[in-house]
């Protein structure tokens, strides 16, 4: 089984490894509830969906009917005016059906002219505070993208009390000196404030470049199980993150595989020549 670990101030003992429910957004109902079930197996307790997951809701919704309050669910809209991220929210909750969910995140909230419309009057944080007041969500947070979004975080948290955060890391992207900088400064920060860190990502091989895309995720994943373990256990050997699994069912299962044997942190030597031998790139620069 896997670990499981307080959410940050939700209270909430999440798995440390989330399910990234962007991986349903493009398969039948019947692979999204065999999906499902390899989650109960494992033990996973924490869904993370988004209103632009393709049909990702809809495919969640007899997995939820069947199973009440068996997951904290989370779901993010991608709108940045009050109006439009409001109906999002309740089409959300409809494409569920559920009366209301755990977490409600602002979606890839990096750029900074979007981030003024979204975090200012008349913005989608109003809404996003107004679905709390009316019992529709419980916990909100913010969500990015890229090489600047520990540093656009850190920067929404001086905003608003953000009770989670999510943005990529893996160890190809530690390697950038200035973006585990920012990292660690969000991280003492989230720390500081009981804000869960969850994590994006994290078995990246390299962006796809020419090579056809054989896989539901935009960017090649690792695929061998020895590399994938080496990644995902190397993620969860930071203390308090949450790994959101991977956006393809049929990689999924390594994944959780990884996660359920994690233990200790890999050894730096074989990291790099990880690297090395497989070609690893970073997926932002």
């Amino acid at each position: 089984m896997i670990e499981k670990l307080v959410f940050g101030r939700t209270g909430h003992m999440s798995t440390r490894a989330i399910f990234g429910a962007a991986a349903l957004g493009r398969v039948t109902q019947e692979e999204a509830d065999a999906t499902i079930d390899l989650l109960l197996t494992h033990g996973v307790n924490h869904i993370d969906t988004a209103a632009s997951y393709g049909d990702s809701e809809l495919r969640l919704a007899p997995a939820l009917r069947r199973n009440p309050g068996r997951f904290f669910l989370a779901t993010k809209t991608g709108e940045r005016t009050y109006d439009k991220a409001r109906d999002q929210i309740h089409r959300s909750l409809e494409r569920m059906g559920v009366d209301s969910v755990d977490l409600l995140q602002l979606h890839c909230l990096v750029e900074p002219a979007e981030w003024e419309v979204a975090m200012g009057p008349g913005g989608a944080l109003e809404a996003a505070i107004e679905a709390r007041q009316q019992g529709l969500a419980r916990f909100i947070g913010v969500t990015g993208h890229g090489l600047s979004a520990a540093r656009m975080h850190l920067r929404s948290l001086e905003r608003f009390d953000f009770d989670t955060v999510l943005l990529p890391y893996s160890y190809i992207l530690a390697q950038n000196g200035a973006y585990a900088a920012e990292l660690a400064a969000l991280l003492g920060e989230c720390e500081r404030r009981g804000v869960a860190v969850q994590t994006i990502k994290s078995v990246v091989h390299r962006p796809w470049g020419e090579d056809p895309q054989a896989r539901a995720t935009w960017y090649r994943p690792l695929e061998e199980q020895r590399d994938i373990d080496r990644a995902v256990h190397w993620v969860l050997s930071r203390p308090g993150i949450f790994l959101n699994t991977v956006g393809d069912i049929h990689v999924l299962p390594r994944v959780l595989d990884a996660a359920a044997r994690y233990e200790k942190r890999p050894p730096e030597e074989e990291m790099r020549a990880q690297v090395a031998s497989l070609g690893m790139a970073p997926l932002f620069v």
